[in-house]
């Protein structure tokens, strides 16, 4: 073991996964983030397809260092995409061994910050147990961007993740959020699978009291991207309808 430990840094991916058009990589991701994420050779993602595939973007930007047929990808469990960080017990140490011997490694996500409603976590948790540095990098994060956007209350909100598809059980989720948020001022924030989209923006509208606020932001940072905050009300006279291919932050409070 080297006395030098590595860094683990999280690198922030744009939010144009899936989708049918890429955002400009300067658009956003600063300099200094594209710099060290050119400077890695070792990564820890969740699917190595999609992480060559952005390294290939990056490199366009800035030269990688290490070229990209000799860097070492390596995914996160399955059962870590199924079912959470937390929700398996698995020795993410494991996958920071390089770390120790005074590689950097980056932590990658399909889209986003890593760590924040994606997997990784765990790999957060387990670099601080191993006393290795953790380096948040900048960039784009959904859930940041529509709560900004929203009008709803910043100074408190909860993401609660995805609702669930059985349509019995979402309803009386979204009911009980929504009296969590008229009766504390909390701003709730879902997302859920593209192709779900219009499922849960009619339940929301179903659901919701006519003068609760709701947020829906749709393609954040792309080309296409479209965000309304209007009560409820308001949003059931405008009859909306969202397609199943682009990314949604839906958001609601008083």
């Amino acid at each position: 073991m080297t006395d030098r430990l590595g860094t683990l840094y999280l690198v922030p991916a744009p939010l144009d996964f899936h989708c049918n058009t890429q955002v400009a990589l300067d658009w956003v991701l600063p300099l200094h983030t594209m710099e060290v994420a050119a400077g890695l050779s070792h990564w820890v993602c969740e699917n190595a397809k999609s992480a060559r595939a952005l390294l290939k973007r990056i490199d366009a930007q800035r030269p990688l260092g290490t070229v990209l047929q000799a860097q070492t990808i390596v995914e996160l469990p399955r059962e870590v995409h199924k079912k959470g960080d937390h929700g398996t017990p698995w020795d993410a140490k494991a996958l920071l061994q390089a770390a120790l011997q005074g590689h950097d490694i980056g932590l990658l996500s399909e889209a986003g910050m890593p760590a924040v409603a994606d997997p990784g976590s765990s790999l957060v948790r387990a670099a601080h147990d191993l006393g290795l540095a953790v380096v948040p990098l900048v960039g784009p994060c959904s859930l940041v961007l529509a709560l900004a956007a929203s009008g709803l209350n910043g100074q408190s909100f909860a993401f609660v993740g995805y609702v669930s598809q059985d349509s019995t059980q979402r309803n009386q989720h979204l009911v009980t959020l929504e009296k969590l948020a008229l009766q504390t001022g909390q701003t709730q924030i879902l997302i859920e699978t593209p192709y779900r989209n219009a499922a849960v923006l009619a339940a929301l509208l179903s659901n919701l009291k006519d003068n609760t606020r709701l947020a829906v932001c749709s393609g954040l940072t792309l080309p296409q991207m479209q965000i309304q905050s209007l009560r409820v009300a308001d949003w059931k006279r405008l009859n909306p309808s969202l397609d199943k291919h682009t990314p949604v932050v839906f958001a609601f409070g008083p």
